[in-house]
């Protein structure tokens, strides 16, 4: 397969056009073949004279899905440059947008094809724009191809830069919301540290302060999930989700008062709190993929750091013993685990 290559010649859009409808029409015997290519071939022409560029645009997006399973990559990336290019054309922010929804929509819609290369070509497409707010809907297609894709990796160097990113687009609440649980989705997907997932999940509850109990309705279940992380990671201790007015609306509520009730007790309760509540949830828990033992052993810890806290001087053995409810020798195990701890925390601030 020849690849695509802009000549004096012949203009790259119309160059493109010809090579993809001769792919598209090469089973359809020559005579045929030759008549579509030339139609299609003047179609784009018109339209380029005409400056009709999103219709351009269509017509070469036409055998989008036939180029990704014929063509090598090479080919693939060369032609979808043309293609991305076109959004440099209009002088309408409004049009440049309905040409990068049209373009970015038909690169991810077979997201398990060369995924990497898809991924590849919608921040080509990024790069090509100059509105902020295009850039940012073709930044949540790129998330949801990574995902859907299982290419994480290659998006995930990019939330680094997310704080600059914000700042350039400009964007209100509601996309904030998106992008945040769009970013804490593709680090669950990837299995990224528990903390970066649930640092963008924080993020993301945050922005529904000041909101109504209709708005925040929608934050219930992303609350749930943030409750449950922070429960389930090992080595996350410390948090501020009672003070979020997300989390502080499943305490009453039917469905996940209960949740919210084991979060209370892992931030304000020793171990006897949580061995209580236990004995009377633990379907609940259970439900949630969370572990008795594990649950325990953190427990053990924050109770550990409450009594350093509360407690003035050394800690007598007898109440580290009873709030711990450990024997001698499983303590003496514990309090090394709990000293390379405090070292970790000290060497980290």
């Amino acid at each position: 397969m020849t690849t695509v290559v802009p000549t004096s010649e012949e203009d790259p859009a119309l160059a493109v056009v010809r090579f993809t409808s001769e792919l598209a029409w090469a089973d359809a015997g020559p005579e045929a073949a030759e008549e579509q290519v030339n139609r299609l071939c003047l179609e784009a022409q018109e339209s380029m004279v005409m400056g009709r560029w999103m219709d351009l645009a269509s017509l070469m997006l036409t055998s989008a899905d036939l180029m990704f399973s014929k063509v090598s990559d090479k080919d693939l990336e060369c032609i979808f440059t043309v293609i991305c290019n076109l959004v440099t054309k209009p002088e309408s922010l409004d049009e440049v947008h309905e040409m990068t929804k049209l373009i970015s929509g038909k690169i991810i819609q077979q997201p398990n094809d060369k995924p990497a290369m898809r991924l590849k070509i919608l921040f080509n497409l990024y790069n090509l724009l100059e509105n902020p707010y295009s850039r940012f809907f073709v930044y949540m297609k790129a998330l949801n191809l990574a995902v859907n894709g299982k290419v994480t990796e290659h998006i995930i160097p990019s939330f680094k830069k997310i704080d600059s990113f914000l700042k350039e687009w400009n964007i209100d609440i509601k996309d904030k919301r998106a992008l945040f649980l769009g970013i804490a989705n593709v680090l669950k997907e990837s299995r990224s540290s528990s903390k970066d997932s649930f640092k963008f999940l924080t993020k993301y509850l945050a922005t529904f302060s000041g909101e109504d109990a209709h708005t925040m309705d929608e934050a219930k279940e992303e609350a749930v999930r943030t409750i449950i992380e922070f429960v389930k990671s090992p080595d996350m201790f410390q948090c501020d989700l009672l003070d979020m007015p997300a989390i502080g609306q499943l305490e009453n509520d039917a469905k996940y008062a209960s949740v919210y009730q084991l979060l209370k007790i892992f931030l304000t309760q020793r171990l006897d709190g949580y061995l209580e509540f236990q004995a009377g949830n633990s379907a609940l828990l259970k439900s949630y993929g969370l572990v008795h033992e594990d649950c325990i052993a953190k427990m053990r810890l924050m109770s550990l750091v409450d009594l350093g806290s509360n407690e003035s001087g050394q800690i007598p053995y007898g109440l580290i013993k009873d709030t711990l409810q450990v024997y001698f020798l499983t303590f003496l195990l514990l309090d090394l685990w709990y000293g390379l701890f405090v070292v970790n925390v000290l060497q980290v601030s």
